[in-house]
């Protein structure tokens, strides 16, 4: 007897997209095609470590043809998609149209620079590789441009600034501070270290907003004591290659990376219906597209409304529960039964502040310092989604964590342009 398979095309393969991936594989009811531009799946809550030249890239990413090896019903396909046709089942990409019988989109996000594009030259964010390695460029540079800097230049290059006061940039601050004091004091000899100044602004009345206020004021106090400079209520502009303004007052700085507000993708304009307030797609109880029961929108591309009438945030523990979520369904609608309401388990938030802090909140439970630091790595090895044994990730991602690899600390000079996370390639001359 011959099974007439779905067809189910997966776009992103991110923490959402893999989830659905995984779950269905080796289902012989579904022929799965996950579409990504990336040949590889990203661990992002560890990119920053990378950009901080802490990890390699290869250490937190794993190829999509590794990761479903062996698995017949799914096909893995490098593209970008470039339109949508929810009216007609169809999807293009590669100029062709390709029609499905169920379609989930988990394409994430990028970051956003409110009506100001031009700012990332000046300040790339943190959401892919080649932004990480630029970011890694970018400081490491600083430090040699400072060592052969005459004297009224040095400060001009020891000053990084970051923008946003969320987990990415409390994780930056924090990480620039400890590289500082403890791995490169030893290695110049010219430049004084010492007048580093790492400056973390955040147009908020506090650090780490959605965590509850004592954690935010223990991560604020973590950073004073790291020599980070804080500068809350305050909103950054006028940013180019000499600096930014912060309020009134001009800051001359060599580095500024980008931590603050992010959008939907671009293919989520294609998407019908009502969007929030950020551009993501409001989604009905069951995650589909409101009108289009066989067309899924989860992740960072969705908002979800709670029970409190609250929106989720963009978290890897939501776009997990919600491809594991859509899958049941999915099985479930082979069944003809009726289709759930997503629920979403809330596993807490936390937050890295050094290599020995953190915070953590979870539920009732309020964590800071060194105990939620364990908790962190825990639940990040836990979750690091490699092929090798986790006891080996584990030992080498110890290893280069505390050691700042040196292998890690390589100043590639960059013969691309850079613009919008991805690598233009220019005449490098």
């Amino acid at each position: 007897m011959n099974i007439v398979k779905k067809r189910l095309f997966i776009v992103g393969g991110g923490f959402g997209g893999v989830a659905v991936a995984r779950k269905l594989a080796n289902n012989k009811n579904f022929a799965i095609t996950l579409i990504d531009r990336k040949n590889y799946h990203l661990f992002q809550p560890l990119l920053y470590q990378v950009a901080m030249a802490g990890l390699n890239p290869s250490d937190i990413s794993t190829p999509f043809r590794s990761l479903f090896s062996g698995n017949k019903n799914i096909s893995i396909l490098m593209a970008e998609v470039d339109d949508l046709n929810l009216a007609e089942n169809k999807i293009q990409f590669d100029d062709k149209w390709h029609e499905y019988d169920y379609l989930v989109l988990a394409c994430g996000a990028k970051h956003s620079y409110f009506g100001h594009n031009e700012w990332e030259n000046f300040a790339p964010g943190l959401k892919t590789i080649e932004q990480a390695t630029e970011i890694r460029r970018r400081i490491l540079m600083s430090f040699e441009l400072a060592e052969k800097a005459d004297a009224d230049k040095v400060q001009f290059y020891l000053t990084f600034v970051i923008i946003g006061g969320g987990p990415t940039g409390v994780e930056l601050a924090g990480a620039i501070s400890e590289m500082v004091n403890k791995t490169l004091m030893k290695d110049f000899n010219r430049a004084d270290l010492k007048k580093t100044k790492v400056i973390l602004v955040d147009s908020g009345d506090r650090l780490l907003s959605a965590f509850p206020e004592e954690l935010s004021k223990a991560t604020y106090e973590a950073l004073k004591k790291m020599g980070v400079e804080i500068r809350l209520n305050c909103f950054a502009d006028k940013l180019n290659a000499d600096g930014l303004k912060l309020g009134e007052e001009h800051i001359n700085a060599n580095t500024i990376i980008w931590a603050a507000g992010v959008f939907p993708t671009q293919l989520t304009q294609k998407i019908p219906g009502k969007k929030d307030f950020s551009g993501r797609v409001i989604v009905a109880k069951d995650l589909s597209v409101p009108n289009f029961k066989n067309v899924f929108v989860i992740g960072d591309q969705a908002a979800f409304i709670d029970k409190n009438n609250q929106a989720l945030p963009g978290l890897a523990p939501v776009a997990m529960q919600q491809g594991q979520f859509v899958s049941k369904l999915l099985l479930g609608d082979l069944k003809n039964l009726p289709r759930p309401e997503f629920n979403y388990f809330d596993k807490g938030i936390m937050a890295t502040i050094g290599r020995s802090q953190a915070v953590v909140s979870v539920g009732k439970l309020k964590l800071k310092g060194f105990p939620a630091w364990v908790i962190w790595v825990f639940i990040h090895i836990l979750f690091l989604m490699q092929v090798k044994n986790r006891f080996f990730v584990f030992i080498n991602w110890t290893w280069s964590y505390f050691s700042f690899g040196r292998g890690a600390r390589l100043i590639v000079h960059k013969t691309w342009k850079f613009y919008s996370g991805e690598k233009i390639p220019i005449d490098s001359n």
